[in-house]
């Protein structure tokens, strides 16, 4: 096999026995019926997640590779090492304390071992893309998408476990409609908070690009942020989980002012981030066109939204998808090697600067016969303008 293909190999074939392992479990628990039954349920969300941090990474998109190892680590890894390390520790638990009733070992899972478990299982996946991908993971937009897959990924198999369980508990008891409990669980976990794993990942995410743009050369914040990050993800994990034995009252207030306020600023700090990326590409292109690797027009149509459509889709109607293809390619490595340039005059990119700047001008040299004459004539129908 080709030394290339090894990294994949090495983490996808123990995912994929992961995966195989869960579903074992959750087919012997719920039947097929229910397993099946809480499968589809289960995969429903699971495109417009996919589809929310493919718009977040979309200006200059990780490999495939990087983001599949995310959301399979979250899927598989990290969702049986929790359902065997949450019982194992309650257990534990619960025998040395002999005080324990049932409920208030059901409130230790919920709202101690079940966070600390899972945050850490899933932050895994992070921190294995931050320590062995730093050519992917180059700031906290890489954290927000690297620790949302894996949160998407964990959901979604949480998800199958839950739902399973109450498809099965509804067809054993014949209870159907509205008071089902497959009702009541896929209004909670699929409706109500579609985003609530992800989002708790994300926080740790966050960390690890704050350590990635602003610690790089601080060793004790590089080692504090991503330990801050996770430590958030565990506490609003720990409401969340606390919330669903309250009240509806109780719950709503969760809710209302803490949950959807949470998500609001992570929606918005990945929309700057975003408009980070474009502010580099105009701010530090231009010194690339200068050297003759652009026109002189295509950093700001390259840092422009509304430029970079108009490229993309002017490449469609003169060269099909082939020229889509080269414009989607072009704009995402401008995107990579202003970032590039942006860390470096920051000081906070590693010695392999000058190999990584050279990879990024070959491929924009690769896709330039296609994608150059649409990227310019995008500036010059929008006038340039950055949006």
């Amino acid at each position: 096999m080709r030394p290339s293909r090894s990294p994949a190999v090495l983490f996808g074939v123990p995912l994929v026995l992961c995966g195989l392992a869960v579903m074992v479990m959750v087919w012997r628990e719920a039947g097929a019926a229910g397993f099946w039954g809480g499968f589809g349920l289960a995969l429903l969300p699971v495109p417009f997640l996919i589809g929310a941090f493919h718009w977040v990474d979309a200006l200059a998109p990780r490999p495939w590779r990087t983001l599949a190892f995310a959301f399979g680590w979250g899927a598989c890894a990290a969702t049986l090492f929790a359902l065997l390390a949450n019982g194992l520790l309650v257990e534990l638990l619960t025998d040395e304390t002999a005080s324990l009733r049932t409920s208030q070992a059901d409130r230790l899972e919920l709202t101690v071992i079940a966070p600390v478990v899972e945050e850490t299982a899933k932050a895994a996946a992070v921190l294995l893309l931050f320590l062995h991908r730093p050519r992917a993971f180059h700031g906290v937009l890489s954290g927000i998408v690297a620790g949302g897959l894996a949160g998407v990924g964990f959901a979604f198999t949480e998800n199958v476990v839950y739902l399973a369980n109450a498809v099965a508990r509804d067809q054993l008891e014949g209870v159907g409609g509205v008071d089902s409990a497959t009702t009541v669980t896929f209004f909670v976990r699929i409706v109500v908070a579609p985003f609530a794993h992800p989002m708790f990942t994300v926080l740790t995410g966050v960390g690890f690009g704050l350590a990635v743009t602003w610690a790089r050369h601080r060793p004790a914040w590089r080692r504090a942020l991503p330990a801050a990050g996770l430590a958030a993800a565990m506490v609003l994990h720990s409401a969340w989980n606390a919330s669903a034995s309250m009240s509806l009252v109780g719950f709503g207030l969760v809710y209302v002012l803490l949950m959807l306020p949470v998500f609001c600023l992570m929606c918005w700090l990945a929309a700057w981030a975003r408009d980070e990326q474009l502010r580099a590409v105009r701010r530090t292109l231009p010194k690339y066109a200068a050297a003759g690797w652009f026109a002189e027009a295509e950093p700001s149509a390259l840092g422009s939204l509304r430029s970079r459509s108009l490229s993309r889709q002017l490449a469609r109607q003169r060269h099909g998808s082939a020229g889509l293809r080269a414009v989607v390619a072009y704009q995402g490595a401008a995107t990579a090697l202003a970032v590039l340039r942006d860390q470096a005059e920051r000081g906070t990119v590693g010695s392999d600067f000058a190999t990584m700047e050279r990879a990024l001008l070959l491929r924009l040299g690769r896709h330039r016969p296609l994608a150059a004459e649409p990227v310019r004539t995008a500036a010059a129908t929008a006038g340039g303008r950055a949006r």
